[in-house]
């Protein structure tokens, strides 16, 4: 008997021992996890921009960004590019290349927006070209391969429109309503070539599983890149950069995000409003649905931009609680130079993003859980 005492005794200062080890190791672990994904001058390509991250059915996460061969510039020779994560986003697999027109011709693809069918499991990738043409493709095996990418400008844009953008960012598909299952693209559009004209944001959408496509309700002048989510009431809320400092002459109204509404499931759309709460330097934003954990009441709302009035800067991640009517949730991802971004939700319940920073240098994947975002209360 005596004998086994000082065994045991030893046991448990081992276990004592790898108890307070992992413990350490869990304190160690940082609170947000950040990883580089595509570095400029790495890979092929001088500059990545534009990035959108997606999460699959099967829990992959899909990021597409424009790989910029040449220059920065956005009307260069530019390829749309894709990273596949099979673990949350911890490594990621080599660059795809979905779509080059090949030579050293200015052929500008990019602005990516990308949805998934629940339906089905097809996910679909919506591009343009040269601000011009509008492409799309599909894949049908978790984004491992990708179709030939398919012109539906004559779909889903009017002869008398010029420069035209897809997203970038996410489309959704609608849950609730008459027309639950639709696929809806956000876009923007000019009457002008360039961009010197005033933009319009509009959506595009699809009711036969991404077959076809038509082209939906436009917003109104000065509104620029969105983002749209389905409210659970079936209401459609879509979010828009503000050009009325640009385009509009209206100082007064600019600097702040510009909010409209669709009760038809996109056809239609309210006169935009600015939110006060949410401001920006004149940047692009991401938008998407949080599901609430105790799955009832109002709409958990997660919105993502550089959330300054001055400068591309400051990234942050908001949360709403009450469907966008109030944001007082708020917590900063970096504090330096940064620009568009991308939110999705992981299988866990963490939120991801992808976001440019560094000037542009860098397109970055961060994941944290929501428990980190309500302490990062501003």
């Amino acid at each position: 008997m005596n004998e086994a005492r000082p065994v045991r005794v030893w046991l448990c200062l081992v276990a004592g021992l790898v108890t307070s080890i992992a413990s350490i190791a869990v304190s160690a672990e940082p609170e947000v996890f950040q990883a580089d994904v595509f570095t400029s001058g790495i890979g092929g390509y001088h500059t990545y921009r534009i990035p959108s991250v997606i999460t699959t059915n099967k829990g992959t996460l899909l990021v597409f960004c424009e790989g910029r061969k040449t220059s920065s510039s956005d009307d260069g020779n530019n390829d749309m590019l894709a990273k596949r994560s099979d673990d949350r986003g911890k490594t990621w697999q080599a660059t795809q290349l979905i779509h080059d027109e090949g030579g050293d011709a200015i052929i500008t693809i990019g602005n990516a927006c990308a949805v998934v069918d629940r339906t089905t499991g097809t996910v679909w990738l919506m591009m343009t070209r040269k601000n011009d043409r509008v492409l799309i493709t599909h894949s049908e095996d978790d984004g491992r391969s990708w179709k030939s990418p398919t012109d539906i400008t004559t779909q889903v844009k009017q002869p008398a429109w010029g420069w035209y953008a897809t997203g970038p960012g996410v489309g959704i598909q609608l849950q609730h309503g008459p027309s639950k299952g639709r696929l809806v693209i956000p876009c923007d559009h000019r009457k002008t070539k360039d961009r010197r004209g005033p933009s319009s944001s509009h959506v595009v959408f699809s009711d036969d599983h991404g077959k076809t496509w038509q082209l939906g309700g436009f917003v109104g002048d000065h509104t620029n890149e969105c983002q749209v989510v389905q409210l659970s009431e079936g209401t459609l809320m879509l979010n828009a950069r503000n050009h009325y400092g640009r385009s509009g002459n209206r100082p007064e109204l600019a600097k702040r995000r510009l909010i409209s509404l669709s009760r038809d499931g996109g056809v239609t759309w309210s006169k935009p409003q600015v939110d006060e709460s949410l401001i920006e330097p004149q940047c692009q934003a991401s938008l998407v649905q949080y599901p609430r954990p105790d799955g009832e009441g109002s709409d958990w709302l997660l919105f993502s931009n550089p959330a300054s009035r001055t400068a591309r800067e400051k990234m942050t991640v908001r949360l709403s609680k009450d469907g966008g009517k109030s944001w007082p949730v708020a917590g900063q991802l970096h504090a330096g130079s940064s620009a568009y971004s991308c939110l999705t939700v992981l299988p866990d319940g963490r939120i991801g993003i992808v976001y440019e920073r560094e000037r542009y240098s860098k397109i970055t994947f961060a994941a944290f859980t929501l428990e980190w975002l309500l302490r990062e209360r501003k």
